[in-house]
Protein backbone atom coordinates (compact mmCIF):
# COMPACT_ATOMS: atom_id res chain seq x y z
CA UNK A 1 0.00 0.00 0.00
CA UNK A 2 1.14 3.29 -0.91
CA UNK A 3 2.10 5.89 2.00
CA UNK A 4 -0.23 8.65 0.08
CA UNK A 5 -3.74 7.90 -0.62
CA UNK A 6 -5.75 10.06 -2.79
CA UNK A 7 -9.76 9.82 -3.17
CA UNK A 8 -11.48 12.01 -5.18
CA UNK A 9 -15.36 12.02 -3.41
CA UNK A 10 -18.42 12.49 -4.66
CA UNK A 11 -21.89 13.65 -2.34
CA UNK A 12 -25.43 14.22 -4.57
CA UNK A 13 -27.41 12.39 -2.06
CA UNK A 14 -30.28 15.12 -1.39
CA UNK A 15 -29.47 18.71 -2.64
CA UNK A 16 -25.88 19.86 -2.24
CA UNK A 17 -23.74 18.73 -5.19
CA UNK A 18 -20.21 18.23 -3.49
CA UNK A 19 -16.74 16.74 -4.69
CA UNK A 20 -13.71 16.29 -2.12
CA UNK A 21 -9.99 15.60 -2.26
CA UNK A 22 -8.91 13.56 0.55
CA UNK A 23 -5.10 12.96 1.77
CA UNK A 24 -5.12 9.20 3.71
CA UNK A 25 -8.59 9.71 5.35
CA UNK A 26 -7.91 12.72 7.12
CA UNK A 27 -6.63 15.93 5.80
CA UNK A 28 -9.02 17.11 3.36
CA UNK A 29 -7.34 19.07 0.13
CA UNK A 30 -10.31 20.42 -1.22
CA UNK A 31 -14.11 20.29 -0.27
CA UNK A 32 -16.29 21.56 -2.66
CA UNK A 33 -20.40 22.19 -1.89
CA UNK A 34 -22.76 23.73 -4.35
CA UNK A 35 -26.05 24.28 -2.27
CA UNK A 36 -29.33 24.50 -3.57
CA UNK A 37 -30.99 25.76 -0.49
CA UNK A 38 -32.38 29.23 -2.24
CA UNK A 39 -33.82 27.40 -4.61
CA UNK A 40 -35.74 24.88 -2.56
CA UNK A 41 -37.08 27.54 0.18
CA UNK A 42 -39.25 29.02 -2.35
CA UNK A 43 -41.07 25.15 -2.08
CA UNK A 44 -40.39 24.93 1.50
CA UNK A 45 -38.59 21.82 1.06
CA UNK A 46 -36.16 19.74 -1.01
CA UNK A 47 -38.13 18.96 -4.19
CA UNK A 48 -36.46 15.94 -5.85
CA UNK A 49 -36.89 16.52 -9.45
CA UNK A 50 -35.62 19.73 -9.29
CA UNK A 51 -32.45 18.63 -6.93
CA UNK A 52 -31.61 16.02 -9.29
CA UNK A 53 -31.88 18.34 -12.43
CA UNK A 54 -29.48 20.88 -10.53
CA UNK A 55 -26.97 17.94 -9.85
CA UNK A 56 -27.00 17.58 -13.46
CA UNK A 57 -25.66 20.63 -14.29
CA UNK A 58 -23.63 21.33 -10.96
CA UNK A 59 -21.32 18.14 -11.03
CA UNK A 60 -18.92 18.75 -13.61
CA UNK A 61 -17.57 21.80 -12.66
CA UNK A 62 -17.72 21.03 -8.67
CA UNK A 63 -15.32 17.92 -9.37
CA UNK A 64 -13.43 19.98 -11.60
CA UNK A 65 -12.86 22.93 -8.64
CA UNK A 66 -12.21 20.33 -6.29
CA UNK A 67 -9.40 18.58 -8.52
CA UNK A 68 -7.93 22.38 -8.97
CA UNK A 69 -8.30 23.65 -5.47
CA UNK A 70 -6.55 20.41 -4.39
CA UNK A 71 -3.72 21.26 -7.11
CA UNK A 72 -4.05 17.22 -7.75
CA UNK A 73 -3.54 15.43 -11.40
CA UNK A 74 -5.71 13.22 -12.52
CA UNK A 75 -3.05 10.56 -12.52
CA UNK A 76 -2.69 10.93 -8.61
CA UNK A 77 -5.69 9.97 -7.53
CA UNK A 78 -5.98 7.14 -6.31
CA UNK A 79 -9.95 5.73 -5.94
CA UNK A 80 -12.94 7.42 -6.83
CA UNK A 81 -15.48 7.07 -3.79
CA UNK A 82 -19.13 8.42 -3.97
CA UNK A 83 -22.23 8.18 -1.91
CA UNK A 84 -25.02 5.23 -2.99
CA UNK A 85 -27.62 5.33 -0.72
CA UNK A 86 -29.33 6.36 1.34
CA UNK A 87 -30.80 9.30 0.05
CA UNK A 88 -33.24 10.76 -2.78
CA UNK A 89 -33.04 8.07 -5.30
CA UNK A 90 -32.41 10.38 -8.56
CA UNK A 91 -29.87 12.36 -6.65
CA UNK A 92 -28.02 9.25 -6.06
CA UNK A 93 -28.54 7.98 -9.18
CA UNK A 94 -26.18 11.42 -10.73
CA UNK A 95 -23.11 10.86 -8.39
CA UNK A 96 -23.43 7.49 -8.87
CA UNK A 97 -23.40 7.65 -12.74
CA UNK A 98 -21.18 10.38 -12.86
CA UNK A 99 -18.89 8.23 -10.58
CA UNK A 100 -18.60 5.27 -12.81
CA UNK A 101 -18.14 7.11 -15.97
CA UNK A 102 -15.13 8.64 -14.06
CA UNK A 103 -13.83 4.86 -12.66
CA UNK A 104 -13.75 3.82 -16.33
CA UNK A 105 -12.43 6.63 -17.87
CA UNK A 106 -9.78 7.26 -15.52
CA UNK A 107 -9.09 3.55 -14.92
CA UNK A 108 -9.84 4.11 -11.09
CA UNK A 109 -11.25 1.50 -8.59
CA UNK A 110 -14.50 2.86 -7.59
CA UNK A 111 -15.76 2.75 -3.31
CA UNK A 112 -19.72 2.99 -3.09
CA UNK A 113 -20.47 4.57 0.60
CA UNK A 114 -23.25 4.91 2.86
CA UNK A 115 -24.37 8.46 3.45
CA UNK A 116 -24.93 7.78 6.98
CA UNK A 117 -21.37 5.92 7.51
CA UNK A 118 -19.42 9.29 5.86
CA UNK A 119 -21.73 11.64 8.58
CA UNK A 120 -19.92 9.27 11.29
CA UNK A 121 -16.36 9.34 9.77
CA UNK A 122 -16.89 13.37 9.48
CA UNK A 123 -15.51 12.36 13.38
CA UNK A 124 -11.94 11.43 11.95
CA UNK A 125 -11.42 14.42 9.94
CA UNK A 126 -11.97 17.36 13.11
CA UNK A 127 -10.39 14.78 15.52
CA UNK A 128 -7.17 13.10 14.04
CA UNK A 129 -6.56 11.10 17.06
CA UNK A 130 -10.05 9.55 17.17
CA UNK A 131 -10.55 5.71 16.68
CA UNK A 132 -13.16 3.46 17.23
CA UNK A 133 -14.98 2.36 19.32
CA UNK A 134 -17.01 4.92 20.57
CA UNK A 135 -20.86 5.69 20.41
CA UNK A 136 -22.43 8.10 17.66
CA UNK A 137 -25.55 10.20 17.83
CA UNK A 138 -26.11 10.75 13.69
CA UNK A 139 -29.15 13.23 14.11
CA UNK A 140 -29.79 15.03 10.24
CA UNK A 141 -32.96 15.46 8.22
CA UNK A 142 -33.75 12.24 7.17
CA UNK A 143 -31.64 10.22 9.87
CA UNK A 144 -31.94 9.60 13.67
CA UNK A 145 -29.44 6.87 14.43
CA UNK A 146 -27.64 5.71 17.81
CA UNK A 147 -24.60 3.55 16.46
CA UNK A 148 -21.81 1.65 18.11
CA UNK A 149 -19.16 1.87 16.28
CA UNK A 150 -16.85 -0.95 16.53
CA UNK A 151 -14.24 -0.59 13.82
CA UNK A 152 -13.48 1.09 11.00
CA UNK A 153 -17.04 0.37 8.86
CA UNK A 154 -18.24 -1.74 11.29
CA UNK A 155 -21.34 -0.60 13.30
CA UNK A 156 -24.07 -1.58 15.21
CA UNK A 157 -27.69 0.15 15.41
CA UNK A 158 -28.46 0.46 18.90
CA UNK A 159 -31.83 3.22 18.46
CA UNK A 160 -33.02 4.72 15.65
CA UNK A 161 -36.15 7.28 14.96
CA UNK A 162 -39.59 5.26 14.66
CA UNK A 163 -41.46 7.78 12.65
CA UNK A 164 -40.26 11.60 12.06
CA UNK A 165 -36.34 12.10 12.20
CA UNK A 166 -34.95 14.65 14.61
CA UNK A 167 -34.44 17.13 11.52
CA UNK A 168 -37.59 16.32 10.24
CA UNK A 169 -39.58 17.69 12.89
CA UNK A 170 -37.47 20.75 13.42
CA UNK A 171 -38.01 21.59 9.10
CA UNK A 172 -41.68 20.65 9.96
CA UNK A 173 -42.12 23.13 13.14
CA UNK A 174 -40.25 25.63 11.34
CA UNK A 175 -43.35 25.89 8.83
CA UNK A 176 -45.45 25.19 11.35
CA UNK A 177 -44.21 29.01 13.08
CA UNK A 178 -43.59 30.44 9.94
CA UNK A 179 -39.51 30.54 10.27
CA UNK A 180 -39.63 28.74 6.65
CA UNK A 181 -36.47 26.71 5.54
CA UNK A 182 -34.00 24.90 6.40
CA UNK A 183 -35.89 24.78 9.66
CA UNK A 184 -33.33 23.58 11.72
CA UNK A 185 -30.70 26.79 11.76
CA UNK A 186 -33.86 29.04 11.73
CA UNK A 187 -35.42 27.29 15.05
CA UNK A 188 -31.58 27.43 16.68
CA UNK A 189 -31.26 30.72 15.96
CA UNK A 190 -35.18 31.82 16.95
CA UNK A 191 -35.13 29.30 19.92
CA UNK A 192 -31.60 31.64 21.79
CA UNK A 193 -34.20 34.37 22.21
CA UNK A 194 -36.90 32.87 23.82
CA UNK A 195 -37.95 30.76 27.37
CA UNK A 196 -37.23 27.08 26.90
CA UNK A 197 -38.96 26.34 29.84
CA UNK A 198 -42.21 28.51 28.53
CA UNK A 199 -44.39 25.69 27.36
CA UNK A 200 -44.28 22.01 28.39
CA UNK A 201 -43.85 19.53 24.89
CA UNK A 202 -43.66 16.03 25.96
CA UNK A 203 -40.47 14.54 26.13
CA UNK A 204 -41.09 11.52 23.95
CA UNK A 205 -38.93 8.51 25.55
CA UNK A 206 -41.15 5.03 24.64
CA UNK A 207 -39.91 3.05 27.25
CA UNK A 208 -36.82 2.38 29.60
CA UNK A 209 -35.44 -0.15 28.01
CA UNK A 210 -34.90 0.94 23.94
CA UNK A 211 -32.97 3.30 22.79
CA UNK A 212 -35.20 4.50 20.00
CA UNK A 213 -36.53 7.40 19.34
CA UNK A 214 -39.66 9.16 18.47
CA UNK A 215 -40.83 12.45 17.02
CA UNK A 216 -44.02 12.26 15.83
CA UNK A 217 -45.75 12.76 19.11
CA UNK A 218 -44.19 16.12 19.71
CA UNK A 219 -44.67 17.61 16.69
CA UNK A 220 -48.50 17.20 16.65
CA UNK A 221 -47.82 18.42 20.48
CA UNK A 222 -46.32 21.71 19.11
CA UNK A 223 -49.06 21.95 16.41
CA UNK A 224 -51.94 21.22 18.74
CA UNK A 225 -50.33 24.18 20.96
CA UNK A 226 -50.52 26.72 18.24
CA UNK A 227 -54.10 25.71 16.61
CA UNK A 228 -55.42 25.95 20.22
CA UNK A 229 -53.50 29.39 21.02
CA UNK A 230 -55.07 30.64 17.14
CA UNK A 231 -58.41 29.17 18.54
CA UNK A 232 -58.27 31.38 21.99
CA UNK A 233 -56.88 34.22 19.59
CA UNK A 234 -53.60 33.98 21.92
CA UNK A 235 -50.56 35.92 20.60
CA UNK A 236 -47.87 32.68 19.90
CA UNK A 237 -44.29 33.78 21.06
CA UNK A 238 -42.63 32.02 17.79
CA UNK A 239 -39.46 32.09 20.38
CA UNK A 240 -40.60 30.32 22.94
CA UNK A 241 -41.94 27.74 20.86
CA UNK A 242 -38.83 27.12 18.97
CA UNK A 243 -36.88 27.04 22.58
CA UNK A 244 -39.51 24.95 23.76
CA UNK A 245 -39.47 22.77 21.64
CA UNK A 246 -35.55 22.53 20.53
CA UNK A 247 -35.16 21.57 24.31
CA UNK A 248 -37.53 18.77 24.21
CA UNK A 249 -35.63 17.16 21.02
CA UNK A 250 -32.57 18.07 22.59
CA UNK A 251 -32.97 16.22 25.96
CA UNK A 252 -34.14 13.54 24.64
CA UNK A 253 -31.28 13.03 22.41
CA UNK A 254 -28.78 13.44 25.20
CA UNK A 255 -30.49 11.34 27.62
CA UNK A 256 -30.53 8.51 25.06
CA UNK A 257 -26.86 9.02 24.15
CA UNK A 258 -25.42 8.84 27.38
CA UNK A 259 -27.74 5.82 28.04
CA UNK A 260 -25.69 3.84 24.86
CA UNK A 261 -22.48 5.20 26.10
CA UNK A 262 -23.42 3.57 29.45
CA UNK A 263 -24.70 0.05 28.09
CA UNK A 264 -21.74 -0.20 26.23
CA UNK A 265 -18.95 0.79 28.47
CA UNK A 266 -17.67 3.24 25.85
CA UNK A 267 -16.07 6.54 26.98
CA UNK A 268 -16.26 8.31 23.91
CA UNK A 269 -19.17 10.03 22.19
CA UNK A 270 -19.00 11.39 18.88
CA UNK A 271 -21.85 13.37 16.95
CA UNK A 272 -22.77 13.59 13.27
CA UNK A 273 -25.56 14.95 10.78
CA UNK A 274 -26.64 17.88 10.23
CA UNK A 275 -28.61 18.42 14.03
CA UNK A 276 -25.18 18.45 15.01
CA UNK A 277 -24.76 21.64 14.14
CA UNK A 278 -27.39 22.87 16.74
CA UNK A 279 -25.63 24.83 19.29
CA UNK A 280 -28.23 23.59 21.95
CA UNK A 281 -27.36 19.80 21.36
CA UNK A 282 -23.24 20.63 21.13
CA UNK A 283 -23.61 22.36 24.34
CA UNK A 284 -25.78 20.22 26.69
CA UNK A 285 -24.14 17.14 24.98
CA UNK A 286 -20.79 18.25 26.02
CA UNK A 287 -22.09 19.43 29.20
CA UNK A 288 -23.19 15.83 29.95
CA UNK A 289 -20.13 13.71 29.06
CA UNK A 290 -17.82 16.56 31.59
CA UNK A 291 -20.44 15.13 34.05
CA UNK A 292 -19.92 11.39 33.12
CA UNK A 293 -15.94 12.17 32.21
CA UNK A 294 -16.50 11.04 28.63
CA UNK A 295 -14.26 12.38 25.32
CA UNK A 296 -16.77 14.51 23.35
CA UNK A 297 -16.07 15.01 19.57
CA UNK A 298 -18.00 16.79 17.40
CA UNK A 299 -17.08 18.24 13.74
CA UNK A 300 -17.53 21.70 12.55
CA UNK A 301 -20.44 22.62 10.99
CA UNK A 302 -19.46 22.68 7.47
CA UNK A 303 -18.57 18.49 7.96
CA UNK A 304 -22.29 18.38 9.89
CA UNK A 305 -23.74 19.11 6.29
CA UNK A 306 -23.75 16.85 3.89
CA UNK A 307 -20.07 17.09 2.06
CA UNK A 308 -18.05 14.95 0.40
CA UNK A 309 -15.05 15.21 2.36
CA UNK A 310 -16.94 12.86 4.78
CA UNK A 311 -17.62 10.62 1.86
CA UNK A 312 -13.85 10.43 1.17
CA UNK A 313 -13.27 10.00 4.44
CA UNK A 314 -14.92 6.97 4.63
CA UNK A 315 -13.72 5.48 1.62
CA UNK A 316 -10.50 5.30 2.38
CA UNK A 317 -11.28 2.86 5.03
CA UNK A 318 -12.82 0.87 2.26
CA UNK A 319 -9.34 1.76 -0.05
CA UNK A 320 -7.27 -0.07 2.76
CA UNK A 321 -9.65 -3.18 3.03
CA UNK A 322 -10.00 -3.32 -0.60
CA UNK A 323 -13.69 -2.88 -0.70
CA UNK A 324 -14.18 -2.31 -4.18
CA UNK A 325 -17.78 -1.72 -6.69
CA UNK A 326 -17.99 -2.85 -9.95
CA UNK A 327 -20.06 -1.32 -12.67
CA UNK A 328 -23.11 -2.40 -11.05
CA UNK A 329 -22.94 -0.35 -8.63
CA UNK A 330 -26.59 1.17 -8.37
CA UNK A 331 -28.37 3.84 -6.36
CA UNK A 332 -30.21 2.41 -3.30
CA UNK A 333 -31.96 4.81 -1.54
CA UNK A 334 -33.18 2.79 1.47
CA UNK A 335 -29.62 1.87 2.51
CA UNK A 336 -28.77 0.65 5.50
CA UNK A 337 -25.93 1.12 8.09
CA UNK A 338 -26.28 -2.02 9.40
CA UNK A 339 -28.75 -4.69 9.75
Amino acid sequence: MKDNVLILSIESSCDETAASVIENGRNVLSNIISSQIEIHKEFGGVVPEVASRKHIENINDVVEEALTKANVDIEKIDAIAVTYGPGLVGALLVGVNFAKGLSYAWNKPLIGVNHIEGHISANYIEDKSLEPPFICLVASGGHTHLVYVKDYGEYEILGKTRDDAAGEAFDKVARAIGLGYPGGPLIDEAAKKGNKGAIKFPRVVIDDDTLDFSFSGLKSAVLNYIHNSRQKDEEISVEDVAASFQEAVVEVLVMKTIKAAKRKNCSTIALAGGVASNSSLRKMLQEECLKNNYKFTKPSPVLCTDNAAMIGCAGYYKYLNKQFADSALNAMPNLELAK
